[in-house]
């Protein structure tokens, strides 16, 4: 048994999909069927379902693909202590990171990666459902790192690394009633539109749960998936929004306030899978993730 057969099995187990793991893995989907047609012959089993919509594991397919997983995270730990040794970072890691963010710059934060680690090949990706997608692809093990904020309890097979607290603001436009004053009650927000984001984003349940603390009624009447868009409706009349303080600070013709008699902190922290070790890269870009943001600061 080779660990490119692994690689490959375990990749078409998690994408339930030849053609799209032969793309992930960069091979023509016949080299995949043919490799997991070897391993299959080898084990004497079979351990894929094939139909014409998706693969699914069989009972055989269910009991190697955790073992399966171990033994590529140990020969990844094995090349990263190699590299450590050797003085030198390799491999690919895949980071996962939110639309909207206004914490951290990361092209600033990658490029001092990349030029620290230039054998490290940098896969990045956005989740347009949020925090929770990359939660969702952390657990799927697409990714091996992410971005995300996920206020209230943590979720099940995710260790979080805390790195910075914002707050969330109120955002009015320039000629409402609300806009000369500095603060404002949350129990004086009831009945008035709101743009905010999806339920799977943080920001979301951060004013979600906010306001049910308060027991007050709050209407959202459109949804966006990042902060310009978000300044740009308020902007033009079409509703008030909870927004992060730091990406504010350019935002032309709105008002911002400070809400009053609310928890509005919106935690931003980088999450790995509880059950997986994270590999060297990883490690480092935790790091410097926090020297970045204390440097910055």
């Amino acid at each position: 048994m080779e660990l490119r057969q692994l690689e490959h099995f375990v990749t078409v187990a998690e994408e339930a999909n030849f053609t799209r793991a032969a793309a992930r893995l960069h091979v023509v989907q016949s080299a995949v069927s043919a490799t997991i047609k070897g391993l299959e012959r080898e084990l004497g089993t079979p351990l894929l379902e094939r139909n014409s919509k998706r693969v699914l594991l069989t009972d055989a397919g269910a009991a190697l693909l955790p073992r399966a997983h171990a033994a590529l995270d140990a020969a990844r730990e094995a090349v990263d202590a190699v590299a450590e040794v050797r003085g030198g970072l390799r491999g690919t890691l895949r980071l996962g990171t939110m639309t909207t963010v206004g914490l951290i710059d990361f092209p600033a934060l990658l490029g001092e990666f990349h030029r620290c680690h230039p054998g490290v090949l940098l896969r990045t990706s956005a989740a347009a459902s949020g925090s929770q997608g990359l939660i969702d692809a952390l657990l799927d093990r697409r990714l091996d790192l992410a971005f995300v904020s996920l206020p209230g309890p943590h979720p099940t097979g995710i260790t979080l690394t805390g790195l910075v607290t914002s707050v969330l603001d109120l955002v009015v436009p320039a000629d409402h009633p609300l806009a000369e004053r500095g603060t404002v009650p949350i129990t004086e927000l009831a009945g008035l539109d709101f743009v905010d984001f999806p339920e799977s984003y943080g920001i979301r349940t951060v004013a979600d749960l906010a306001f049910a603390a308060a027991s007050v009624t709050r209407r959202v009447a459109l949804e966006i998936t990042d902060v310009p868009t978000g300044v740009a409706y308020v902007r033009n009349g079409l509703g008030v929004a909870l927004l992060p303080r730091p990406a504010l600070a350019e935002a032309a013709d709105v008002a911002t306030l400070t809400v009053e008699d609310a928890c509005l902190d919106w935690p931003f922290a980088l999450a790995t899978p509880s059950e997986r070790t994270p590999g060297a890269a990883a490690r480092v870009l935790i790091a410097m993730a926090h020297e970045f943001l204390i440097w910055r600061g």
